[in-house]
């Protein structure tokens, strides 16, 4: 849809095996991206349903749905997910670091003469 330089784009509800500009099952929704602010317009009801079947949205169009709120669970579900993500990524003060064995592999691949004269 849309013409030269003018994006506008369906978004469609189709079995992975047809061709992409092919036959689809239904359409529900577009994307304006052209004005100020881009319009999506989506059938909530119906990408839901789609969804809670077992429909993959593309990336482009899980980004729209991501903007639109469809399909991301509930916000105390997306708290959840982000604190998990920091638990996770910060250290645990009972475990133990390795130490770096930098300067063990250091003398075992160079004399000490061979150190010695980098210092210089």
């Amino acid at each position: 849809m849309g013409a030269k330089k003018k994006p506008f784009y369906r978004i469609v509800v189709a079995d992975s095996r047809s061709p992409r500009d092919g036959r689809f099952i239904e359409e529900i929704g577009t994307y304006d991206p052209l004005k100020d602010p881009s319009e999506i317009k989506v059938n909530e009801e119906r990408a839901l349903k789609w969804l809670s079947e077992g429909a993959q949205p593309t990336d482009t169009v899980a980004t729209l749905f991501k903007r639109l709120g469809i399909g991301g669970g509930s916000e105390e579900a997306k708290e959840e997910k982000i604190t998990k993500t920091v638990f996770r990524a910060t250290d645990s003060p009972d475990e133990e670091k390795p130490e770096p064995a930098e300067e063990e592999v250091l003398k075992d691949t160079y004399s000490d003469e061979d150190l010695d004269e980098f210092d210089d």
